[in-house]
């Protein structure tokens, strides 16, 4: 279970760092480098809780749990929140604006906010990444139940 834990991790580590470094072919711009934004700090924070849950896995699982929580969370806030509830005018023609360059499955809307293919990935890999962290804690702890 831990492997799973680990590949979800290393997949989410990898997107991640595209919004790092940014990554462009020609006219096509999945996502653009955020290092000197708030993204860099977060980079760093969830690089060393999974390095955390990797090297001491009791107090780590937990540290990197609360943070991809609250990850999942801050994201939904930011994206999904307004796709699925609504947003201003406003609010749509400035998220537009900020990831006009990027790439899009749905094109973007002036009726509705819609995340970009970047960061539509990106939340299933949080998802992901949470969902295997849980259920890896859940597996240990009925592990501790059943030798008792």
């Amino acid at each position: 279970m831990k492997k799973i834990c680990v590949y979800t991790l290393v997949l989410l580590f990898i997107w991640f760092s595209l919004d790092m470094t940014g990554f462009s072919i020609g006219d096509f711009t999945l996502v653009e480098a955020a290092w000197n934004s708030i993204d860099g700090v977060w980079w760093i924070i969830f690089l060393t809780l999974s390095t955390l849950f990797i090297l001491k896995e009791k107090i780590g699982k937990y540290l990197l749990s609360v943070f991809v929580l609250l990850w999942a969370v801050i994201q939904f806030y930011s994206h999904w929140y307004y796709t699925l509830f609504g947003a201003s005018e406003k609010t749509i023609n400035s998220y537009n604006q900020y990831f006009k360059e990027t790439y899009h499955i749905i094109p973007s809307s002036k009726e509705i906010l819609i995340p970009d293919f970047y960061h539509i990935v990106l939340h299933i890999l949080i998802l992901t990444t949470l969902f295997s962290l849980l259920l890896f804690i859940i597996n240990n702890q009925k592990k501790q139940w059943e030798r008792y």
